[in-house]
């Protein structure tokens, strides 16, 4: 049989086809981790960082198009005071609680709705748990600082605007008491999605500022960013130590070490400084 003239492999079919082959297999490697990436992060250039929250799932869409987005700076000039207490009231009490490491924040979750409430202008809100933030969500007159606590309250969840969260700044100092109970659990969970038992915890002995704070209409600062919560944040400023914000931001994933989502436009509410004379 004469086989001169049959085409022979040529270097680059060769080439081209080693090249297909790595390249197939690169992309089922790519797709695999993205079936394994978190919903979303904190980073700039991920493309799921907050600027494209609102594009990453339909039920996302008030992270782009909501009008009453928190978090907001409150400066002087936007505050309106008003010369009494704004009627909250707090009736916290011991309860059963979790630690759970979510991957973009630490949190405690108090357990049976059993931890307490405030009151709001008459209406009650359960405490259901409270997260860290790192640096600070909220801002006053510009000034962002080194930790933020979210304590995040609920009523029947068919009644409008069912949350209330409670805010409190902190600023570098002595470490936060209330922490430092936490944070043998907090470092050994690092960079896993954990839950852990802790027992019984109060929430009295978190410490809160004084008897002034702002209040205004947003929303959550994580998706959905679902609007109608009513925020409480506390003028008074306490203290975290470094090493406190250093660990919680060791535990968490990488994307969220700096887990605070960028100020959002105030669109005209109104934000009541309360300030008992």
């Amino acid at each position: 049989m004469n086989t001169k003239h049959q085409p022979q492999p040529s270097f680059v079919s060769v080439f081209l086809f080693f090249a297909l082959v790595f390249l197939s297999y690169s992309a089922s490697v790519s797709a695999q981790e993205v079936e394994d990436e978190r919903d979303f992060d904190y980073l700039e250039n991920s493309g799921k960082g907050p600027k494209h929250w609102g594009d990453l799932k339909k039920e996302w869409s008030a992270c782009k198009n909501g009008d009453l987005q928190s978090p907001i700076d409150m400066s002087s000039h936007r505050v309106q005071i008003i010369n009494k207490s704004g009627e909250l009231k707090k009736r916290y009490k011991p309860c059963d609680a979790v630690v759970m490491n979510r991957g973009h924040d630490i949190s405690i979750k108090w357990q049976n709705g059993d931890a307490g409430l405030i009151k709001i202008n008459g209406t009650e809100y359960s405490l259901q748990q409270a997260h860290w933030h790192s640096p600070s969500e909220h801002t006053i007159n510009g000034r962002r600082y080194a930790m933020e606590l979210h304590m995040v309250h609920s009523k029947d969840p068919n009644l409008k605007n069912n949350l209330a969260v409670i805010g409190q700044l902190y600023k570098f100092g002595a470490p936060d008491a209330f922490l430092s109970k936490l944070m043998s659990n907090i470092t050994s969970m690092a960079d896993n999605l954990l839950e852990r038992d802790v027992g019984v915890i109060d929430p009295n002995m978190i410490e809160m500022g004084g008897k002034k704070y702002y209040r205004y209409m947003g929303s959550l600062t994580v998706p959905p960013c679902s609007e109608g919560v009513v925020w409480t944040m506390n003028k008074k400023i306490t203290s975290v130590s470094r090493d406190q914000v250093r660990a919680l931001r060791k535990a968490v994933h990488d994307y969220a070490e700096a887990n605070a989502r960028p100020l959002q436009p105030l669109h005209h509410r109104k934000i009541e400084l309360y300030s008992p004379n």
